[in-house]
């Protein structure tokens, strides 16, 4: 039994051990697995990249690899939800959550520092203010 039992709760996985964690936790937050909804986020691709250009690969390919890779990575939490989106993370995040009226959101900060926070940009900080629903960021 969870502690303040949620009916859906959102946590985007980028296959870090960071983003491991928190499906263990959010798997803490909901009463059933399948009220733990995962979302992984794909850059969109270029018009002008091989794959497009040759028509190897597309956006359904990509959803199927990337369900299957998680579905084995994370087959130890049987139950759970699996999203695939495509673009901005931080509002397919948010914009996914609104969708399924999530409770809370869970994410993983990498905790990126300068130089390198400028170039990537934090995820989280995004997530945490376009979000329709409470955000726990959890930190190292």
């Amino acid at each position: 039994m969870a502690f303040l039992p949620r009916k859906r709760v959102v946590v985007p996985y980028d296959f870090s051990n960071e983003s491991y964690d928190a499906i263990a936790l959010g798997l803490q937050l909901v009463d059933d697995p399948s009220h733990l909804h995962v979302i992984h986020v794909l850059p969109e691709l270029a018009a002008t990249e091989p794959g497009v250009v040759w028509a190897t690969v597309d956006d359904n390919s990509r959803t199927q690899h990337v369900t299957e890779a998680l579905q084995e990575k994370l087959k130890e939490f049987p139950g759970i939800n699996f999203h695939v989106g495509f673009g901005d993370p931080g509002h397919v995040i948010t914009d996914k959550s609104a969708e399924l009226e999530a409770d809370i959101i869970v994410i993983p900060s990498h905790g990126r520092r300068g130089m390198q926070r400028i170039l990537v940009g934090s995820v989280a900080e995004r997530v945490v203010r376009l979000a329709h629903c409470p955000v726990l960021v959890l930190r190292k």
